[in-house]
């Protein structure tokens, strides 16, 4: 049965796939979504996986991060492989669930973002804004036979927005309160704040890329390691160091925690250029390894207290911060994020203090995502990415 062609059901399953920027591998959530769009359904996971990348996979979504080595050739050939693997996680995860490709209504994929680009460019008269996702969309709707909507930024930049971030619009719908303002905090690669006002209004909601989740500690792990590690595992460099303030000042001063909203990043201006630069101040002031780390570590956390502080605090005074990611399972990261919110009367509290999944969050938010496209329903928040009207994001590939 085609859970989209009988649209008068209120319970549907659906898939969402993600890979972030950290690129862990691939997330594959399958859930079940009651209610109809646009009157706030109810969205429960069933299963999640996360499937590594192969070690060649990884090295060559990596190579091609970097704009000398990402020719055409390459980028269009990963894209097609990460659509077998995307395809693969997919069923793999509808396998756990217990449930068969049949049932399933559709997916979302978010895909592999290789680059992004949320700032005007004029060329030729025009003002462009661009992105780059991979995982090709009809790979997986061919393989699966299941309807798969990916490629979700362009719609959004199209009208003016920055193509980013897209789960505030998930976030607004699953946890919004009536009596208290919430801020969800999720820290992968690159860490994103959503502000949820008590009671607001899908028009009140606004988010922001508060500046590096994990990308600097990962970096400089892999760096150390020679790539035999991807990440500081625990916190337990960081815990075993003691983090500069000195340099820390100097890395707040980066201009784009200073820019205000509506405002995204990512690998572009953090990624290796900027870990070099880190390795030359480590020389310069005579930092060890983990000082260095545990001064990073300390960089996410304060970048997110001083987003709260210069673009939430006096509009929307809150008492709890949501934390989901893979931060998230950094006690390090946490401590410090305590250190500088409890002082302003901010608990911090993980996803899983909730009951909630961190991991799935983000593959969940897609799966709805694509729900709201197969819909034809706007799925973006125009306060949160700039955009001048909403829009209904998503490219549809069908199987057959």
């Amino acid at each position: 049965m085609d859970g989209r062609q009988s649209s008068e059901l209120a319970v549907r399953y659906a898939v969402g796939l993600m890979s972030g920027t950290s690129v862990d591998g691939i997330d594959a959530a399958v859930v079940k979504i009651t209610g109809e769009p646009g009157t706030r359904p109810e969205v429960s996971l069933l299963a999640f996986e996360n499937t590594p990348y192969p070690a060649q996979v990884r090295d060559e979504i990596f190579a091609l991060f970097d704009v000398k080595t990402a020719t055409l050739n390459r980028v269009g050939r990963l894209n097609m492989w990460l659509g077998e693997l995307f395809a693969e996680a997919a069923l793999s995860a509808i396998t756990k669930a217990g449930l068969s490709p049949t049932d399933i209504a559709h997916i979302g994929s978010h895909g592999q973002t290789l680059y992004h680009s949320p700032v005007d460019e004029m060329i030729g008269g025009y003002a462009l804004r661009y992105t780059v996702q991979v995982g090709e969309g009809s790979v997986i709707a061919a393989r699966t036979g299941i309807t798969c909507v990916s490629d979700f930024r362009p719609a959004d930049m199209a009208v003016g927005g920055q193509g980013a971030p897209l789960v505030p619009f998930t976030e607004y719908l699953l946890y919004g309160e009536k009596e208290r303002t919430l801020l969800l905090q999720n820290i992968g690669g690159i860490g994103n704040m959503t502000v949820l006002p008590a009671g607001g209004t899908a028009e009140e909601v606004f988010a922001l890329d508060t500046g590096p989740g994990n990308m600097l500690i990962d970096g400089l792990v892999v760096h150390w390691s020679g790539g035999e590690s991807k990440m500081d595992v625990g916190g337990a460099l960081a815990s075993r160091g003691q983090p500069d303030e000195q340099l820390l000042d100097l890395l707040m001063q980066e201009p784009y925690y200073n820019q205000s909203p509506p405002k995204s990043t990512g690998r572009e201006l953090f990624g290796s250029a900027y870990i070099e630069r880190l390795l030359g101040y480590q020389q310069e002031l005579g930092l060890s390894n983990k000082d260095l780390i545990a001064t990073v570590t300390k960089l996410t956390a304060r970048s997110i207290a001083e987003a709260y502080r210069c673009y939430v605090m006096e509009r929307y005074p809150t008492d709890l911060l949501i934390v989901g990611g893979g931060g998230s399972y950094n006690p390090v990261l946490i401590g410090y994020l305590q250190q500088e919110l409890e002082p302003l009367g901010v608990q911090v509290l993980t996803q899983e203090q909730l009951g909630h999944n961190s991991d799935a969050k983000e593959a969940m938010a897609f799966a709805l995502l694509a729900d709201y496209t197969m819909a034809r329903q706007p799925n973006n928040l125009c306060a949160v990415t700039g955009a001048k009207r909403p829009a209904v994001m998503g490219k549809v590939s069908y199987p057959l």
